[in-house]
């Protein structure tokens, strides 16, 4: 009985903030554009953004990867170089 309750307390206060979030037009704007960075970030595939980064061996952020070329490691820049050839065949 009371899990009913908190479950329908939820839901009004749900809608009842729905409906003050959405009924003005800067409001409702504001919320889309943070729903929409929020989804970018949640669904956002950085796959692009590593793969720059692994293949690049002096980057400072990727201070491992760039410890393992200097030690003669090979495997980021290649499989850099296969993916950017990849692309190009695509193209």
């Amino acid at each position: 009985m009371a899990r009913k309750r908190v479950i329908s307390s939820i839901v009004a206060g749900g809608a009842a903030l729905g409906a003050y979030i959405f009924s003005d037009e800067n409001r409702r704007g504001k919320f889309m554009n943070q729903y929409n960075k929020m989804k970018d970030r949640l669904f956002n595939n950085d796959d692009k953004d590593t793969l720059e980064k692994a293949g690049n061996p002096e980057s400072k952020a990727e201070h491992e990867n760039s410890k393992m070329v200097s030690e003669g490691s090979q495997f980021g820049v290649q499989y850099y170089n296969e993916v950017k050839e990849e692309d190009k065949q695509k193209q």
